[in-house]
């Protein structure tokens, strides 16, 4: 008895003396004292890594410990093109998570009020590719250690930073991908590269919905994925922003800084500085694990619609990582297997590297960004009445300009609406199609970087783009440097006017240079309204006057078999609120100029059925742009075709047939002859780029091509070392200029793009004969054709004045070739409408 009681005595006062020593310690004040958070291994069932997650697992995971642990909050930033959700966990000590508001008030300081505040904000977003899923996994791995930890540099980095992470940037590519992999994954691994586990098939899972590389879309925007992802960025204004991808298997692994040479010179010296003094916290994370690595090679910092650029534009340091990627569990290379469990470890340890570096150089952070946005705010800009700036015009489409003051928004650049029309350098900018964005602004870096034009580089070699002015990309009219009053702007547009019309009108006329035209021509297809185009220019009196009409104008005339002149009437003021396109009205079909109402010279336009070709060999990015414009944009019923399958296709169920880059070498003799038949009987055929090859070894395209093969003889390799070789290819390539076409404005492919020049993007080596007959070409590049980006000299002298779009007439139908995407990257808002002209004006010609 005396035994237990002395035992039971220790164990009282041993447990005193514990009791003691939390209260000394305020055990029991601790946010986290009591606090369960289930562990990514606990929550699954199964180790981390050992199948791959799809998002929907990422997504209920951080809603769980969001749930179970005061460190965690959610941020929301809408859904996917597939309504999938995009979250970011806000990972944060329980008294900051307690006034995010105010944090967050405070974020917007340093760029509109000149003043640095708050915690510091650090960014580690992963798998904005899809197929490079390593990171996702790191993600939920760092945010549950971050989450329960109490170590001491965790417990001081919670209290001086707010970390957001994004494990899944990419939701519909990633499921894409993770269901494939899965699916292939055996009890046993295989590490063989050629096993399907790691091929994957078309399209892979790196692109979204669309197909689009949602990593060349920072600027852009075209995507519902990075506009949230934007917005989440001017939100918080982070310090520091870590950008993890996955590269092929045979690499080791990669940290910022990139090639000195290829950092795009708007970036700051001192951005470089901070990336190169973190890059040695990563490089001591990896040593420690004895994982091998490189830098200042390969990638650059160059184009800003990157997730590890766009931030060097807009006050923080981007860090772009990328990890040997086993592309399923694991794969053999060049340096031994490449394990899936290892990658997520390697992403976790420069997680944790950014984070200590981030920590450790905070007040340098801080003083950078408050540098960079030094003078810039709203307030020093606006004590002067009187500012320059760029005074931009669409051109008589206020439905592109529109495009453009949503995009410029959402990169919270500043711009104004004029408030009366206003001419400059013989170039009139009127109300409805103008705006004016001043130089002196918070976000002028940025501006002057989406409109940045130069053709002198000192590395020729580009890791993408070498230019993306917005000037080309939207084909405005532009002066720079205009000094205006801010009395004569406006921060709001001009209303839009509903239009009206007397029952005594005969027709009714839309301009057909209005982007949304296109549009809302599609809805009254879809309807069965009959809509006819003007082949050649017109004109007619009108209530104010003569009123002139270019060749395009869409016709709808009132008197139609299947629909009252009313419901007609009815509709199209419907759509033409809804897209905001004017409508005029008249009361006659006599024109005082030019053709008639009634002539055979308005033709009409008949529904279309188009078909896309896709499957592995075609572009996964250009196909993704034609379905993207068809769909999305144009709102038609559009049907996709693998390669594969075209020989079951009954090709005359559709009117159009869209061939996108690619090699399309494996199509049969038989499919080319049919092919060839659709366009005889009437349908049209349009192929860009890649596609024009197979067409040409077909006999389906008259017109002689020039390749890669014609083009390189004209670079001379001699006297050159073998160091000069890797410079002498990048001088070969073409990584993305833009080039400016000269447009034969009488042929309907160039109807409604705005006079005779059209800026359009160049990606690849290849080109017409000057031989090609005169009456097919509807557009040649310029003399002088570069405007902006690289493009070797050889390269520009032998396309001056050679054709760059086609238009090979076939019995009833046509083929329409183009040597350059004109869609590229769904940006190139100055030109798609020429697709539209293939479209619904091409088959009514034949």
């Amino acid at each position: 008895m005396l035994r237990i009681c002395l035992v039971s005595l220790c164990a009282f006062l041993l447990s005193c003396s514990f009791f003691a020593e939390a209260k000394k310690t305020r055990l029991t004040d601790s946010p986290l004292y009591g606090v369960s958070t289930v562990s990514p291994e606990e929550f699954l069932g199964y180790p981390l890594g050992e199948r791959l997650l799809r998002h929907d697992q990422i997504n209920y995971y951080l809603k769980e410990i969001a749930k179970q642990n005061p460190r965690v909050s959610l941020e929301n930033t809408g859904k996917s093109h597939e309504a999938r959700q995009q979250l970011t966990a806000v990972i944060t000590s329980v008294e900051n998570q307690k006034k995010l508001d105010e944090i967050l008030a405070q974020r917007q300081q340093i760029k509109y009020l000149g003043k640095q505040g708050g915690p510091l904000i650090i960014w580690l977003a992963y798998s904005i590719h899809g197929d490079e899923i390593s990171g996702a996994h790191s993600a939920l791995k760092l945010s549950h250690m971050l989450a329960t930890s109490e170590d001491k540099w965790v417990n001081e980095l919670l209290e001086q930073a707010v970390i957001l992470i994004t494990p899944s940037q990419n939701p519909d590519g990633l499921d894409r991908f993770s269901t494939w992999a899965n699916g292939y994954a055996g009890k046993v691994v295989v590490s063989d590269p050629n096993h399907k586990e790691h091929k994957q098939g078309w399209p892979t899972g790196r692109s979204n919905h669309y197909f689009a590389d949602l990593n060349r879309d920072w600027l852009f925007l075209r995507h519902p994925e990075s506009r949230g992802r934007v917005a989440l960025f001017h939100r918080w204004q982070p310090h520091y922003v870590g950008d993890f991808h996955e590269m092929g298997h045979n690499y080791s692994y990669f940290f910022q800084p990139g090639v000195p040479e290829r950092t795009h010179p708007l970036t700051p010296a001192g951005n470089q500085k901070l990336t190169a003094k973190l890059a040695a916290y990563h490089q001591a994370a990896l040593d420690d694990k004895k994982q091998s690595y490189f830098s200042r090679q390969l990638f650059d910092d160059f184009f800003y619609g990157k997730g590890s650029t766009y931030p060097d534009i807009n006050g923080a340091i981007g860090v772009l990582f990328e990890q040997a990627s086993a592309r399923g569990q694991q794969q053999d290379s060049i340096n031994g297997v490449v394990h899936f469990q290892e990658a997520i470890d390697n992403q976790y340890a420069t997680s944790i590297s950014s984070l200590k570096g981030a920590l450790a150089l905070k007040s340098e952070l801080e003083q950078y960004q408050a540098e960079f946005f030094k003078g810039k705010h709203q307030k020093a800009m606006r004590k002067k009445p009187r500012q320059a700036g760029l005074l931009l015009s669409t051109n008589n489409d206020p439905s592109r300009i529109r495009a453009l003051t949503n995009l410029l928004s959402q990169h919270q650049i500043e711009y104004y609406y004029l408030t009366n029309k206003l001419t400059q350098g013989g170039i009139d900018f009127d109300v409805d199609s103008s705006i004016f964005i001043p130089n002196k602004q918070a976000q002028s870096a940025l501006l002057s970087a989406m409109f940045d034009d130069r053709t002198e580089f000192i590395d020729p070699t580009f890791y993408d783009i070498s230019t993306w002015n917005l000037q080309h990309a939207f084909n405005l009219s532009l002066r720079r440097n205009v000094k205006l009053e801010l009395s004569v702007l406006s921060q709001t547009p001009a209303p839009f006017s509903a239009p009206t019309w007397s029952d005594d009108a005969v027709a009714l006329l839309i301009d057909w240079r209005d982007s949304q035209a296109a549009v809302l021509l599609q809805q009254l297809l879809n309807q069965g309204v009959k809509v006819k185009f003007a082949a050649t220019a017109f004109s007619i009196k009108g209530n104010d006057g003569e009123l002139d009409f270019a060749s395009g104008t869409l016709q709808i005339p009132l008197k139609q078999d299947n629909f009252s002149a009313s419901e007609i009437s009815l509709r199209v003021k419907q759509l033409a609120q809804e897209f905001k396109v004017d409508v005029i009205a008249t009361n006659t079909s006599g024109a005082t100029k030019g053709i008639d109402l009634g002539s055979p010279d308005f033709k009409l336009i008949k529904p279309i059925r188009p078909l896309i070709v896709s499957g592995k060999g075609t572009s996964i990015a250009e196909v993704g742009q034609l379905w993207y414009y068809l769909d999305n944009t144009l709102g038609i019923a559009t049907t996709l075709v693998d390669l594969n399958s075209l020989s079951s296709i009954t090709l005359s169920d559709y009117s159009h047939v869209l061939l996108a880059d690619g090699n399309y070498q494996n199509l049969s003799d038989r499919f080319a002859r049919k092919l060839g038949q659709f366009a005889s009987e009437g349908g049209v055929v349009i192929a860009q780029k890649g596609a024009l090859n197979w067409l040409s070894d077909s006999n389906l395209l008259n017109t002689d091509l020039r390749s890669d093969r014609f083009y390189k003889q004209l670079f001379n390799a001699d006297g050159l070392s073998f160091e000069q070789q890797s410079d002498f290819k990048a001088k070969q390539q073409i990584g993305g200029a833009i080039v400016e076409l000269k447009l034969d404005t009488s042929h309907p492919i160039s109807f409604g793009l705005n006079g005779d020049r059209l800026p359009v993007m160049k990606n690849k080596v290849l080109g017409f004969s000057q031989s090609t007959k005169a009456f097919s070409v509807a557009g040649n590049y310029a003399s002088q054709p570069l405007l902006s980006g690289y493009l070797a000299k050889e390269y520009q002298s032998s396309f001056s004045d050679s054709p760059a779009i086609i238009i090979e007439s076939r019995n009833k139908g046509a083929v329409v070739a183009l040597a350059d995407n004109l869609l590229f990257r769904n940006i190139w808002l100055g030109a798609e409408k020429a697709y539209a002209n293939a479209l619904y004006f091409i088959p009514a010609l034949h």
